[in-house]
């Protein structure tokens, strides 16, 4: 287990499940836990490890047992193969090269078969394309086409056999496992407005003040969701999709049988979650060099080239961006919500990413800046969607031509006074700045 960090809705463990009765064998979970992974802290390990924590004894009430392996795993995962005489290790999937990596070290070194599942796509990402797509146009009906075969209900995760393997998990001691990881990414703190496990994003989904129990927010969204001043018009599920505590085949299902009375909002919501997540899933997995110029399209390179020695008017460091120290005081209350709330709204993202790009001294140092930022603050950084984000607002990816300006060249361009059309830019900054006073008490 990796990216689908659940028991319920889990296609992968499903599977384990079902080739394990074939075998009249039981089945075991086993998570890996590294020290360090792209720039997270204790926001994100700390998230992810209350998480597993939360799911081992719903294993456990499936005599599932849950091996909660540490270190490097193209060590631990052979080695437990191995330990356990295991005949089949299944794994989820993620395009990201780290994870592939991985995958690939361990397939080498056991002598087992390795099935790879796809359990974080409503379509399999190999199966909704085999190359890389140049926007949602194009594989927007590809993925429909395959829809009434995939958007199904999940079958129910039956109790295992008794764990038979004279080998058992060691026991976990929580409390130190979350002290340690707490204290080494201590830099970027936890945040209090989102409780991980799968209960808790079955209630963000479905709940009574969830994103569809609340026909209110639901309503909303398709008229709202790009409105910066009211949050609640979004889903709010980004961090459970991230950590996979949340099918997104589930809240697919769920959502579309709000489709009769809400049909704009649920046909919105569906292309988000469906289409446009699964489009930057295809482009990390058939894009090795995901997060570089390298990757964009000619005309973008080109463009971007060729503006390269345009004067900006303003130039910020690293740290400037880090700490929302620029000019822009809408820039600097998204800044602002992303580090201490560590959930910047959709819609401010693109602006977020593409006034770095303005205010960098290079395209290739904004989409450094814009990458490692996101990662090292986000609750869902490191993940295919804020690649294809940064990448989109920096290199055009899945974009096209605009008219052509300063710096950006024909790359599409955004600015405060666009904004300020959009949506009340004072009531969002107002907006951030008291969240941020409240987030700041609550520390003290």
């Amino acid at each position: 287990m990796s990216r689908d960090q659940r028991v319920r809705d889990n296609w992968a463990l499903l599977h384990a499940a079902a080739e394990a009765s074939k075998r009249g064998v039981p089945v075991a979970v086993a998570f890996n836990l590294v020290t360090e992974y792209l720039h997270a802290g204790a926001r994100q390990f700390g998230f992810m490890v209350r998480g597993l924590r939360l799911m081992q004894p719903k294993l456990q009430a499936l005599n599932i047992p849950l091996f909660l392996l540490k270190g490097d795993p193209l060590e631990t995962v052979p080695q437990l193969v191995k330990d356990t005489g295991a005949s089949l290790l299944v794994t989820d999937f993620a395009p990201l090269r780290l994870g592939r990596h991985w995958r690939e070290g361990v397939a080498a070194k056991i002598k087992v078969p390795f099935h790879e599942v796809d359990a974080h796509n409503v379509v399999p990402v190999w199966v909704a394309s085999d190359k890389r797509e140049y926007a949602a146009r194009t594989i927007r009906p590809k993925i429909h086409s395959k829809l009434p075969e995939f958007l199904t209900e999940f079958p129910q995760l039956e109790p295992q056999p008794e764990w038979s393997s004279g080998v058992t998990p060691e026991a976990v001691d929580w409390d130190a496992l979350l002290a340690e990881v707490l204290e080494r990414g201590k830099e970027v703190p936890e945040v209090r407005w989102c409780a991980p496990g799968e209960d808790a994003a079955m209630e963000a989904l479905s709940g009574p003040k969830g994103f569809l129990g609340s026909k209110a927010r639901l309503a909303r969204y398709e008229e709202k969701r790009n409105d910066p001043t009211v949050p609640d018009a979004l889903s709010g599920l980004s961090p459970y999709l991230h950590f996979g505590h949340l099918s997104p085949q589930r809240a697919a299902v769920e959502a579309a049988r709000n489709k009769a009375v809400h049909k704009a909002s649920v046909e919105g919501f569906l292309e988000e979650l469906i289409v446009r997540r699964e489009l930057a899933d295809n482009y990390c997995f058939y894009v090795p060099n995901y997060d570089s110029l390298d990757a964009a399209y000619d005309w973008a390179r080109q463009t971007l080239n060729d503006h390269r020695g345009d004067k900006r008017e303003h130039v910020y460091t690293r740290e400037q961006f880090e700490k929302g120290q620029t000019h822009d005081k809408l820039w600097n209350a998204a800044q602002a919500e992303m580090v201490h709330f560590g959930k910047m709204h959709g819609f401010m993202r693109m602006y977020w990413a593409k006034k770095i790009l303005e205010w960098s001294a290079s395209p290739e140092e904004a989409l450094e800046i814009s990458i490692w930022l996101n990662d090292k603050y986000e609750l869902d950084g490191r993940d295919a969607n804020g690649y294809v984000g940064c990448m989109w607002s920096i290199a055009g990816i899945h974009d096209q031509g605009w008219a052509e300006r300063p710096v950006f060249g024909k790359i599409r361009f955004m600015n405060f006074a666009g904004c300020k059309r959009k949506f009340d830019v004072e009531k969002y900054v107002a907006r951030i700045g008291a969240l941020v006073r409240d987030i700041k008490a609550g520390q003290k």
